[in-house]
């Protein structure tokens, strides 16, 4: 089998099916979890400063250090770890 593997990573795992279920659209859940993702990349950013001024909020799942942070934020999308604020007109 030629580019195809018994188990796919990504964004097969969590299903898109399973995240499309938690927002609206897709637009809508490529923002929400590129935030967060960028949320979690700050927060080891300030971890590795070793300073001390740590003001963002770290993974809400078991992730590894070497881990994508778009990954975590996909799963904790799908976990229902975040909850989205959806503005009103």
């Amino acid at each position: 089998m030629y580019g195809t593997v018994p188990e796919p990573e990504g964004i097969t795992d969590p299903p898109i099916d399973d995240l499309l279920e938690k927002v609206d659209s897709k637009y809508a859940l490529a923002v929400y979890a590129a935030d967060r993702a960028r949320q979690i990349n700050d927060y080891r950013q300030e971890l590795m400063s070793a300073d001390g001024n740590v003001v963002h909020v770290g993974p809400l799942v078991a992730s590894d250090p070497e881990e994508k942070a778009l990954s975590i934020a996909l799963r904790e999308i799908v976990e229902d770890k975040l909850i989205l604020d959806q503005p009103t007109d």
